[in-house]
């Protein structure tokens, strides 16, 4: 299994625009072979962050998660409003052995 997880942050008063902006892709994701998980969502306790948090039962369907997206992005059309500036981001890759749940 993967997990990648992450965080963007945005100005405050972007924040539920920019996770608005992410439906399609969230519903898109959660259908592709292989997608366990896929959500973005605020983070409670600071106003502009948003969380990202994936789970991919392994790597080739990640890689065409990946693959897939770029495509889209490549070939979408710019929306009616300003894009959404991202001030910052960090997502990372996590390789997990195993797994049991907790308690």
């Amino acid at each position: 299994m993967l997990i990648v997880a992450g965080s963007f942050n945005v100005a405050p008063a972007d924040r539920d625009a920019f996770i608005a902006s992410r439906h399609e892709a969230m519903q898109l994701s959660r259908s592709e072979r292989g997608c366990i998980e896929y959500t973005f969502s605020a983070d409670p306790l600071v106003p502009g962050r948003v969380v990202l948090y994936e789970r991919w039962e392994q790597q080739r369907d990640l890689d065409d998660h990946l693959s897939a997206y770029r495509a889209r992005t490549a070939s979408a059309t710019p929306g009616t409003g300003p894009p959404i500036a991202v001030l910052s981001s960090e997502i990372t890759l996590f390789d997990i052995a195993g797994s049991r749940p907790l308690g």
